[in-house]
């Protein structure tokens, strides 16, 4: 079980990684849902089991994709050799 999470924590980190917010959401809901899929199939057994866990992770790595975005998309260096960075 152990294993598990500790895939799973890499996979949701994984997941927020892409250029855009689109990108980001749809990439952590597709690796929250597998995930999430295979966690709740091992951990029940059973089918429904894992279809809530393929919901649930889902709908979580959207959450932390969307939400997830690089802070500075654009640095340069000013005239007095500060370098200053913009976020967006």
């Amino acid at each position: 079980m152990k294993k598990i999470l500790i895939a799973s924590t890499f996979a949701l980190a994984l997941a927020g990684c892409g250029p855009s917010q689109s990108d980001r959401t749809l990439g952590g809901a597709l690796v929250g849902g597998a995930t999430g899929a295979a966690i709740g199939g091992l951990a029940t057994g059973t089918g429904g089991g894992a279809a809530a866990g393929a919901a649930i992770g889902a709908v979580g790595g959207a959450v932390i994709g969307a939400n997830s975005r690089p802070r500075y998309d654009r640095c340069y260096i000013d005239q007095y050799g500060r370098e200053i960075c913009r976020g967006y």
